[in-house]
Protein backbone atom coordinates (compact mmCIF):
# COMPACT_ATOMS: atom_id res chain seq x y z
CA UNK A 1 0.00 0.00 0.00
CA UNK A 2 1.94 3.02 -0.62
CA UNK A 3 2.61 5.52 1.92
CA UNK A 4 0.59 8.96 1.88
CA UNK A 5 2.38 11.77 0.51
CA UNK A 6 3.94 14.21 2.87
CA UNK A 7 3.03 17.90 2.77
CA UNK A 8 6.02 19.94 1.95
CA UNK A 9 7.36 22.13 5.12
CA UNK A 10 6.29 26.00 5.49
CA UNK A 11 9.79 27.97 5.40
CA UNK A 12 10.18 29.80 9.24
CA UNK A 13 8.93 32.95 10.00
CA UNK A 14 11.67 35.51 8.78
CA UNK A 15 10.85 37.54 12.51
CA UNK A 16 11.59 33.77 14.27
CA UNK A 17 14.46 33.21 12.14
CA UNK A 18 15.90 37.06 13.14
CA UNK A 19 14.79 36.20 16.96
CA UNK A 20 17.13 33.02 16.73
CA UNK A 21 20.05 34.82 14.97
CA UNK A 22 20.10 37.42 18.13
CA UNK A 23 19.80 34.34 20.72
CA UNK A 24 23.02 32.99 19.34
CA UNK A 25 24.83 35.88 18.80
CA UNK A 26 24.24 37.68 22.10
CA UNK A 27 24.54 34.28 23.64
CA UNK A 28 21.30 34.23 26.01
CA UNK A 29 18.06 35.00 25.87
CA UNK A 30 18.13 38.06 28.22
CA UNK A 31 20.80 40.03 26.23
CA UNK A 32 18.88 39.57 22.94
CA UNK A 33 15.71 40.58 24.20
CA UNK A 34 17.30 43.74 25.02
CA UNK A 35 18.79 43.76 21.99
CA UNK A 36 15.38 43.29 20.02
CA UNK A 37 13.42 45.70 22.37
CA UNK A 38 11.42 42.85 23.06
CA UNK A 39 10.05 40.96 26.47
CA UNK A 40 12.15 38.28 27.28
CA UNK A 41 9.20 35.74 27.51
CA UNK A 42 7.87 36.44 24.34
CA UNK A 43 11.52 36.24 22.48
CA UNK A 44 11.76 32.50 24.62
CA UNK A 45 8.29 31.62 22.61
CA UNK A 46 9.22 32.77 19.58
CA UNK A 47 12.09 30.35 19.76
CA UNK A 48 10.08 27.67 21.08
CA UNK A 49 7.90 28.17 17.76
CA UNK A 50 10.65 28.18 15.53
CA UNK A 51 12.02 24.56 17.04
CA UNK A 52 8.69 23.33 16.77
CA UNK A 53 8.04 24.29 13.15
CA UNK A 54 11.99 22.57 12.29
CA UNK A 55 10.84 19.83 14.41
CA UNK A 56 14.52 19.73 16.52
CA UNK A 57 16.40 21.79 19.66
CA UNK A 58 18.65 24.42 18.44
CA UNK A 59 20.02 25.97 22.06
CA UNK A 60 20.88 23.83 25.25
CA UNK A 61 20.32 26.24 28.17
CA UNK A 62 23.00 26.06 30.83
CA UNK A 63 23.24 27.95 34.29
CA UNK A 64 25.27 30.49 32.52
CA UNK A 65 24.61 30.41 28.64
CA UNK A 66 22.75 29.31 26.02
CA UNK A 67 24.49 27.08 23.64
CA UNK A 68 23.98 25.97 19.67
CA UNK A 69 23.02 22.66 19.10
CA UNK A 70 24.20 21.02 16.18
CA UNK A 71 21.68 21.35 13.98
CA UNK A 72 21.11 24.94 15.72
CA UNK A 73 25.25 26.06 14.45
CA UNK A 74 24.25 24.13 10.52
CA UNK A 75 21.05 26.48 10.75
CA UNK A 76 23.26 29.63 12.30
CA UNK A 77 26.12 29.27 9.79
CA UNK A 78 23.65 28.23 6.34
CA UNK A 79 20.91 31.58 7.88
CA UNK A 80 23.14 34.11 8.72
CA UNK A 81 25.00 35.04 5.92
CA UNK A 82 21.31 35.38 3.94
CA UNK A 83 19.53 37.21 6.67
CA UNK A 84 22.33 39.68 6.37
CA UNK A 85 22.14 40.07 2.21
CA UNK A 86 17.84 40.16 2.87
CA UNK A 87 18.57 43.09 5.55
CA UNK A 88 21.05 45.19 3.06
CA UNK A 89 18.12 44.30 0.30
CA UNK A 90 15.38 46.07 2.15
CA UNK A 91 18.20 48.60 3.75
CA UNK A 92 19.01 49.76 -0.13
CA UNK A 93 15.27 49.70 -1.50
CA UNK A 94 14.28 51.69 1.41
CA UNK A 95 16.93 54.28 0.51
CA UNK A 96 15.87 53.80 -3.46
CA UNK A 97 12.40 54.34 -2.36
CA UNK A 98 12.92 58.07 -0.67
CA UNK A 99 16.42 59.64 -1.86
CA UNK A 100 16.62 60.85 -5.86
CA UNK A 101 19.13 58.36 -7.65
CA UNK A 102 19.62 56.30 -11.13
CA UNK A 103 17.86 58.14 -13.64
CA UNK A 104 14.40 60.32 -14.17
CA UNK A 105 12.62 60.11 -17.31
CA UNK A 106 10.27 62.52 -17.88
CA UNK A 107 8.38 63.67 -21.25
CA UNK A 108 6.22 66.82 -21.65
CA UNK A 109 5.39 69.20 -24.77
CA UNK A 110 8.22 70.79 -25.97
CA UNK A 111 6.89 74.08 -25.35
CA UNK A 112 6.17 73.21 -21.67
CA UNK A 113 9.66 71.18 -21.73
CA UNK A 114 11.50 74.94 -22.89
CA UNK A 115 9.58 77.43 -20.56
CA UNK A 116 8.50 75.94 -17.48
CA UNK A 117 9.68 71.83 -16.96
CA UNK A 118 13.56 72.32 -18.04
CA UNK A 119 14.46 75.01 -15.17
CA UNK A 120 12.37 73.15 -12.63
CA UNK A 121 14.37 70.04 -13.49
CA UNK A 122 17.82 71.68 -13.93
CA UNK A 123 17.03 73.34 -10.01
CA UNK A 124 16.04 69.78 -9.21
CA UNK A 125 19.30 67.91 -10.11
CA UNK A 126 21.57 70.56 -8.36
CA UNK A 127 20.13 69.85 -5.84
CA UNK A 128 20.46 65.80 -5.99
CA UNK A 129 23.70 65.71 -8.34
CA UNK A 130 23.76 61.81 -7.90
CA UNK A 131 20.56 62.13 -10.11
CA UNK A 132 20.86 61.52 -14.01
CA UNK A 133 17.35 63.60 -16.14
CA UNK A 134 16.46 62.32 -19.38
CA UNK A 135 13.92 65.07 -20.69
CA UNK A 136 11.76 63.82 -23.83
CA UNK A 137 10.37 66.99 -25.18
CA UNK A 138 7.76 65.81 -28.12
CA UNK A 139 3.88 66.37 -27.91
CA UNK A 140 3.84 62.84 -28.93
CA UNK A 141 1.90 60.83 -26.31
CA UNK A 142 4.53 58.23 -25.52
CA UNK A 143 3.47 54.74 -24.24
CA UNK A 144 4.88 55.60 -20.64
CA UNK A 145 5.30 51.90 -19.23
CA UNK A 146 7.10 50.54 -22.74
CA UNK A 147 9.37 53.44 -22.82
CA UNK A 148 10.10 52.96 -19.29
CA UNK A 149 8.85 56.65 -18.44
CA UNK A 150 8.71 57.56 -15.27
CA UNK A 151 6.65 60.92 -15.74
CA UNK A 152 5.19 62.48 -17.87
CA UNK A 153 3.19 66.52 -18.24
CA UNK A 154 0.16 66.16 -20.09
CA UNK A 155 -2.36 68.64 -20.78
CA UNK A 156 -6.16 69.07 -21.27
CA UNK A 157 -9.05 65.94 -20.17
CA UNK A 158 -7.36 63.02 -19.53
CA UNK A 159 -8.89 59.89 -20.99
CA UNK A 160 -9.81 56.81 -18.92
CA UNK A 161 -6.08 54.52 -18.51
CA UNK A 162 -4.63 52.44 -16.42
CA UNK A 163 -2.15 55.43 -15.60
CA UNK A 164 -2.08 57.26 -12.71
CA UNK A 165 -2.24 61.31 -12.61
CA UNK A 166 -2.49 64.35 -10.38
CA UNK A 167 -3.58 67.58 -11.18
CA UNK A 168 -0.80 70.50 -11.36
CA UNK A 169 -3.14 73.29 -11.93
CA UNK A 170 -4.51 74.91 -15.28
CA UNK A 171 -3.80 76.38 -18.24
CA UNK A 172 -4.97 79.62 -20.36
CA UNK A 173 -5.27 80.11 -23.95
CA UNK A 174 -4.55 83.74 -25.08
CA UNK A 175 -5.39 85.14 -28.20
CA UNK A 176 -1.92 86.77 -29.85
CA UNK A 177 -0.34 88.70 -32.99
CA UNK A 178 2.54 90.91 -32.77
CA UNK A 179 2.53 94.62 -32.89
CA UNK A 180 3.76 94.76 -36.38
CA UNK A 181 0.69 92.58 -37.64
CA UNK A 182 -2.03 94.64 -35.44
CA UNK A 183 -0.52 98.30 -36.76
CA UNK A 184 -1.30 96.32 -40.32
CA UNK A 185 -4.43 94.64 -39.68
CA UNK A 186 -5.99 96.20 -37.16
CA UNK A 187 -6.76 94.51 -33.58
CA UNK A 188 -10.19 93.08 -33.47
CA UNK A 189 -12.24 93.95 -30.83
CA UNK A 190 -15.05 91.02 -31.10
CA UNK A 191 -14.24 87.50 -32.01
CA UNK A 192 -16.32 87.23 -35.03
CA UNK A 193 -13.59 89.70 -36.62
CA UNK A 194 -10.93 86.67 -36.69
CA UNK A 195 -12.79 85.62 -39.44
CA UNK A 196 -11.55 87.87 -41.69
CA UNK A 197 -7.99 88.16 -40.20
CA UNK A 198 -4.78 85.84 -41.24
CA UNK A 199 -5.25 82.76 -38.88
CA UNK A 200 -2.36 80.42 -37.76
CA UNK A 201 -3.70 77.13 -37.10
CA UNK A 202 -1.93 74.52 -35.11
CA UNK A 203 -2.57 71.18 -36.95
CA UNK A 204 -2.24 69.41 -33.55
CA UNK A 205 -5.65 69.89 -32.57
CA UNK A 206 -8.52 68.19 -33.95
CA UNK A 207 -10.65 71.52 -34.90
CA UNK A 208 -7.47 74.22 -35.17
CA UNK A 209 -10.10 76.46 -37.15
CA UNK A 210 -13.24 76.37 -35.16
CA UNK A 211 -12.79 78.21 -31.54
CA UNK A 212 -15.33 78.76 -28.98
CA UNK A 213 -15.19 82.28 -26.98
CA UNK A 214 -16.72 82.97 -23.69
CA UNK A 215 -17.11 86.87 -22.64
CA UNK A 216 -17.14 87.51 -18.84
CA UNK A 217 -20.89 87.41 -17.73
CA UNK A 218 -21.76 84.54 -20.11
CA UNK A 219 -21.95 84.76 -23.37
CA UNK A 220 -20.91 82.46 -26.00
CA UNK A 221 -19.17 82.94 -29.83
CA UNK A 222 -18.37 80.23 -32.00
CA UNK A 223 -15.76 81.58 -34.83
CA UNK A 224 -14.61 79.71 -37.87
CA UNK A 225 -11.29 81.03 -38.65
CA UNK A 226 -10.30 81.14 -42.72
CA UNK A 227 -7.74 78.74 -43.68
CA UNK A 228 -4.21 80.08 -44.61
CA UNK A 229 -1.24 79.46 -42.56
CA UNK A 230 -0.71 76.34 -40.51
CA UNK A 231 2.05 74.96 -38.22
CA UNK A 232 2.59 71.30 -36.37
CA UNK A 233 3.82 72.57 -33.24
CA UNK A 234 3.29 75.55 -30.97
CA UNK A 235 7.02 76.62 -31.66
CA UNK A 236 6.10 76.35 -35.47
CA UNK A 237 3.23 79.23 -34.36
CA UNK A 238 5.36 81.05 -32.36
CA UNK A 239 7.87 81.64 -34.59
CA UNK A 240 4.89 83.16 -37.05
CA UNK A 241 3.48 85.49 -34.48
CA UNK A 242 6.66 86.92 -34.18
CA UNK A 243 7.09 87.41 -37.99
CA UNK A 244 4.30 88.96 -38.06
CA UNK A 245 1.84 86.36 -40.30
CA UNK A 246 -1.10 87.13 -38.42
CA UNK A 247 -3.08 85.86 -35.37
CA UNK A 248 -3.57 82.41 -33.55
CA UNK A 249 -3.67 80.76 -29.81
CA UNK A 250 -1.05 79.88 -27.66
CA UNK A 251 -0.87 79.02 -24.04
CA UNK A 252 -0.35 80.99 -21.27
CA UNK A 253 3.12 79.58 -20.24
CA UNK A 254 3.95 79.70 -23.91
CA UNK A 255 3.23 83.06 -24.25
CA UNK A 256 4.51 84.74 -21.24
CA UNK A 257 8.28 85.68 -22.40
CA UNK A 258 7.01 86.97 -25.45
CA UNK A 259 4.46 88.88 -23.64
CA UNK A 260 6.91 90.28 -21.16
CA UNK A 261 9.81 91.50 -23.89
CA UNK A 262 6.38 93.12 -26.07
CA UNK A 263 7.64 90.71 -29.20
CA UNK A 264 3.53 89.42 -28.82
CA UNK A 265 0.05 91.15 -27.59
CA UNK A 266 -2.88 89.48 -26.23
CA UNK A 267 -5.68 90.35 -28.28
CA UNK A 268 -9.75 90.24 -26.60
CA UNK A 269 -9.04 90.24 -23.70
CA UNK A 270 -12.59 90.28 -22.51
CA UNK A 271 -13.44 87.12 -24.13
CA UNK A 272 -11.66 84.00 -23.04
CA UNK A 273 -11.18 80.67 -23.99
CA UNK A 274 -11.40 77.16 -22.44
CA UNK A 275 -8.86 76.56 -19.72
CA UNK A 276 -7.36 72.81 -19.11
CA UNK A 277 -6.13 71.13 -16.46
CA UNK A 278 -2.02 70.11 -16.03
CA UNK A 279 -1.47 66.79 -14.55
CA UNK A 280 1.11 64.84 -14.25
CA UNK A 281 1.00 61.37 -14.94
CA UNK A 282 2.92 58.30 -13.75
CA UNK A 283 2.32 54.15 -14.27
CA UNK A 284 -0.05 52.76 -11.81
CA UNK A 285 2.39 50.87 -9.81
CA UNK A 286 1.84 50.60 -6.07
CA UNK A 287 4.41 52.76 -4.75
CA UNK A 288 6.11 55.39 -7.37
CA UNK A 289 9.87 55.26 -6.59
CA UNK A 290 11.02 57.66 -4.59
CA UNK A 291 12.89 60.21 -7.20
CA UNK A 292 9.36 60.38 -8.67
CA UNK A 293 7.97 61.28 -5.63
CA UNK A 294 10.68 63.57 -4.71
CA UNK A 295 10.37 65.54 -7.40
CA UNK A 296 6.62 65.44 -8.04
CA UNK A 297 7.12 67.35 -4.38
CA UNK A 298 9.48 69.73 -5.61
CA UNK A 299 7.66 70.44 -9.05
CA UNK A 300 4.32 71.76 -6.74
CA UNK A 301 6.59 74.04 -4.99
CA UNK A 302 7.90 75.18 -8.08
CA UNK A 303 4.89 76.48 -9.51
CA UNK A 304 2.93 77.47 -5.94
CA UNK A 305 6.15 79.47 -5.59
CA UNK A 306 5.92 81.33 -8.78
CA UNK A 307 9.21 80.05 -10.18
CA UNK A 308 7.43 78.49 -13.24
CA UNK A 309 6.35 81.93 -14.30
Amino acid sequence: MPKPSQRPRRAPSLDRLSAFLAVAEAGGFTAAAQRLDINKTVLSQQIARLESELGGALFTRTTRRVELTEAGRLLFDESAPLLQQLESAVAQFGQASTDPSGTLRITAPADYAVNVLGPALAAFQREHPQLQVDLIATHDVLDLVAERIDLAVRFGWLRDSSLRATKLGEFRQLVLASPDYLARAGAPRRPEQLASHAWIALSLLRSPLTWRFEKHGGRQVTVRMRPGLRASSPEGVLGLLRGGAGISVLTDFAATPDLHAGALQQVLRDWSLPSGGIHLVYPATRQPPGKVRRFMDFFRDWLANGAGQ
